[in-house]
Formats: C-alpha cells, sequence, structure tokens
C-alpha cells in the first residue's frame, strides 16, 4: 500500500528582512551641518562673542541630536553605539583644530622673513631692534647639540634595553626599570640644572654646546631604552630558539637575529626621541647660553639653537617687528625640522618592517 507524501510548500518570494531600520549613511554629516547652524544660530542669539563657544555648542548638539535620531529610529542600543562614536569625532576635532591653527599662524607669520638669506646667515652686530640677521647660527648648533646626544643616548638606552629584555632578571632589572620610568617623567629644566652644576660649577667646564648635549641626553636615553625594549619584546621567541638551537651563541643570536628583525621599530624610537629633544629649550638655555654669532665647536664656547633663539628674539624684542617676524620664521622651520624627523621615522619604519607572504 503506498502512500502519497504532500508536496512541500513553496517558498515564499518575499524576502524577511533580519535588519531593523536605520539612518541613511549621509545623516552624521547632515547632523552636524545642522548643529553647527543651530550653534551658530544659539551663540548670535545668545549674545556669545567667541566662536569657540559656538563650536562647542554645536559639538554638543550634534552628540545630542544623533543619540535622539538613533534611538528613534535604530533602538537604543545603536543609539549608544552612534553617540560614542560621534563623541570621537568630537574629540578628534578638538584636538585637530588647534594643532592646524598653530600651524597656520606659524606659516602665515614665518614666512615673511624665511628666504635663503634668513637660513644662510646669522645674527652678527644685528640688534633685535634691527630688520635683517638669520639663524644659520643657529640651525648649526641645533643640529650639533641633538647629534651629539644621540650619540650619547642610543648606545646607552640601546645596550640598556638589551638587558631589561635579554639578560634582566631580579632586582637589578626591577631597580633599572623603576629608574627609566622616574627619568621620563623628568622635567626638563632637572636635566639641565644636574648638568650645571656637575658640569661646569663643579667641574669647572664653560658654556657649551656638548653641555646641552648631555643635558638633552638624559631627556632622550629612557625614551630610546623604552621604545627599544617594547621592539625586541615584539621579536618571537621561536627565532631566538631556532638560533641557539643550531649551536649560536646567545650574544650572536641578538647581534644577528634579534636586533636586524627589529630594526625598524628602533630606529622609529630613536626618531621620535630625537624630535622630543629638538624643541627643548631650558637646558639650552642654562648650558648653551646663546650665542649671535657662528660658533662651529659645540666643546668651546656658548653656542645658538633654534629654541633658544626663538625664546631670546621674542624675549629681547622690546616690541620690534623684526624680531617677532624673525622668531616666527625660526619657530616655523624649527617645526619643519621635526616634521622631516617623524616624516623619515615613518619612511624607515615601512621599509624595515618584515615582508608578509600573501
Amino acid at each position: 500500500m503506498s502512500h502519497a507524501t504532500a508536496p512541500a510548500p513553496a517558498p515564499s518570494k518575499r524576502p524577511s528582512s533580519l535588519r531593523g531600520a536605520r539612518l541613511p549613511s549621509w545623516s552624521p554629516w547632515a547632523i552636524a551641518l545642522g548643529s553647527i547652524a543651530a550653534g551658530c544660530a544659539i551663540g548670535l542669539g545668545a549674545g556669545l562673542s567667541s566662536r569657540i563657544q559656538w563650536g562647542l555648542l554645536a559639538a554638543l548638539l550634534f552628540v545630542l541630536v544623533t543619540y535622539g535620531l538613533a534611538a528613534k529610529v535604530e533602538g537604543r542600543r545603536q543609539a549608544k553605539d552612534r553617540t560614542a562614536t560621534s563623541i570621537v569625532w568630537v574629540a578628534f576635532l578638538l584636538a585637530v583644530i588647534p594643532l592646524a591653527s598653530l600651524v597656520y599662524e606659524t606659516v602665515k607669520r614665518g614666512i615673511t622673513v624665511l628666504d635663503p638669506y634668513f637660513l644662510s646667515h646669522s645674527m652678527g652686530f644685528v640688534t633685535a631692534y634691527q630688520p635683517g640677521g638669520g639663524i644659520y647660527h643657529a640651525i648649526l648648533g641645533t643640529l650639533e647639540q641633538v647629534g651629539l646626544a644621540t650619540l650619547i643616548s642610543v648606545p646607552i638606552g640601546l645596550l640598556t634595553a638589551i638587558y631589561l629584555v635579554e639578560y634582566g632578571r631580579g632586582r637589578l632589572a626591577k631597580a633599572v626599570t623603576f629608574f627609566v620610568d622616574v627619568m621620563t617623567g623628568i622635567p626638563s629644566i632637572v636635566a639641565g640644572l644636574f648638568i650645571l652644576s656637575f658640569w661646569i660649577l663643579i667641574l669647572g667646564f664653560g658654556f657649551s654646546g656638548f653641555a646641552g648635549s648631555m643635558a638633552l641626553s638624559i631627556l632622550m636615553i629612557p625614551v630610546v631604552v623604552r621604545s627599544t625594549e617594547e621592539m625586541l619584546k615584539l621579536v618571537p621567541n621561536e627565532l631566538r630558539e631556532a638560533s641557539l638551537a643550531l649551536g649560536v651563541p646567545k650574544w650572536r643570536t641578538i647581534l644577528k637575529v634579534v636586533l636586524p628583525t627589529s630594526l625598524g621599530g628602533i630606529l622609529t624610537g630613536v626618531m621620535l626621541a630625537v624630535a622630543r629633544i629638538a624643541g627643548e629649550t631650558a637646558p639650552v638655555l642654562l648650558l648653551v647660553f646663546g650665542n649671535p654669532l657662528i660658533n662651529g665647536n659645540p666643546f668651546e664656547g656658548p653656542q645658538a639653537s633654534l629654541p633658544l633663539y626663538i625664546y631670546q628674539q621674542y624675549a629681547s624684542s622690546g616690541g620690534s617687528q623684526a624680531a617677532y617676524d624673525r622668531a616666527w620664521a625660526a619657530a616655523l622651520v624649527l617645526i619643519a625640522f621635526i616634521m622631516i624627523l617623524n616624516l623619515v621615522a615613518r619612511g624607515v619604519a615601512r621599509w624595515k618592517a618584515p615582508k608578509t607572504s600573501r
């Protein structure tokens, strides 16, 4: 006896949607424009003269309107996610706008006297009230002082990081780590006072670029140690074990395997440390002392540097527009110098990054 099976029901042609209602993709931009317009209108109506206040009102309205619309259309869970995203964007803009304003103002004011003559001449016998002069002596001093500080701090920081990662155990390693952390937060003026009291007052040496380099190296060493330590920790232990299994000594494993693998990150950390000390003024003011003439010998006599030049031009201007222009132009050169260092660091990191197979 055969039993006929009932035919299966035909599938419904209407697709079932598992996603709820969502705001359109252009809604954040529309909310942002509406919040800006509403913030400006409220600021004008309330008599607020500061555009910063208008911007803060617009940011607050952007966050509140985003949450309200998302809660009504998409639900509270998605509204919380959109609110967090909007807060991140507001915080990003609050950080970028002052930076962009600073760069714009520096370029606007510094470009007035920035020319080849300004870059190739010193102040010589030009007073702060007179036009003319340049920053060649300050650029030379900055390059020499930062270069000497790098030569001092990079070997010390690199060897310290190797000890902490590869050999450091017990109380000594903990003590070194603790003092590196303490040195990271030392104010630059303290480093300058230490070298002033030890190198100049106790040992009797005079003001020089080398004295400033020693103070800058104190500020640079903990940055190099920390960045190098983190890069060495990223090297897989399998590479070390494979080298040691072949009978290679540990020091040669570090030299031939560990350091080349982390070289890109180490160089990036060194470049960032150089950028960290290039704009320091307090140690240079105490130890280098400043010099309007060209002094190419960092081991004898006062020198100039870009941060100190900016400070001296502004402090001794007495309302002179020429001194203000020179200070802004020197600040623009210093920003360009630090920007170039950061770009070089990024390029080296990308060049030395391990190649991944696809």
